[in-house]
């Protein structure tokens, strides 16, 4: 693997653990598993990892921060969502999304969006299903036992695990503020991967 290329030393992603999947695998998530451990615990490939954070990158970039939704139900990724809302300006759903407000133009708390983004297919997937109905593209992080049917783009991650979503969430908002023109590509973000991560 050529470390000059990955958006992060290797060693930062290896520490977080964003590679380690789960026991179980899913035809959908077969392109991005690199392996199965000797406990049974399926690994995802690093180098698709941090391909696919650029891409994602790249591709919220387009976006206004206004125009963007991040949902996350698991309790793991509330701190680093929130983080990433502050730091972008993105709006966050960090516990229960509210059901139709994507949908129903007559629900005081309805707002419009251009894309969304979830942490987990499975327990946001009633975001997904609103995201479908009004044609919003819909960024989802994919763990190995993940489906992906009506997702855009699969970012392959451990998307259970505290650091992983850390450092996940720290790299996308520094990629997506460089790519916007706000964050000098020699510059670091001025928050630390710390403040994205739960303790």
């Amino acid at each position: 693997m050529v470390e000059e290329k990955l958006l992060v030393p290797i060693d930062q992603y290896l520490k977080a653990g964003i590679h380690i999947g789960t026991k179980f695998r899913t035809k959908y998530m077969d392109n991005f598993i690199y392996k199965s451990r000797p406990d049974g615990l399926y690994v995802l490939n690093l180098q698709k990892i941090d391909e696919r954070i650029g891409i994602a990158a790249k591709f919220l970039s387009k976006y206004e921060p206004q125009d963007i939704m991040i949902v996350c139900r698991r309790e793991n990724g509330w701190k680093p969502v929130k983080a990433f809302g502050k730091v972008t300006g993105v709006r966050v759903f960090a516990g229960r999304y509210p059901p139709g407000i994507l949908t129903n133009k007559d629900l005081e708390d309805f707002i419009e969006i251009k894309v969304l983004v979830v942490v987990d297919a499975w327990p946001d997937r009633n975001a997904i299903n609103d995201a479908i109905k009004v044609g919003v593209p819909v960024v989802a992080l994919c763990d190995t036992n993940n489906q992906t049917n009506n997702i855009d783009l699969v970012i392959p991650c451990n998307n259970k695990g505290k650091k992983a979503l850390g450092i996940l969430f720290h790299i996308l908002a520094t990629h997506y503020l460089r790519e916007r023109g706000t964050l000098p590509r020699d510059k670091e973000l001025d928050v630390p991967v710390d403040d994205f991560t739960e303790q």
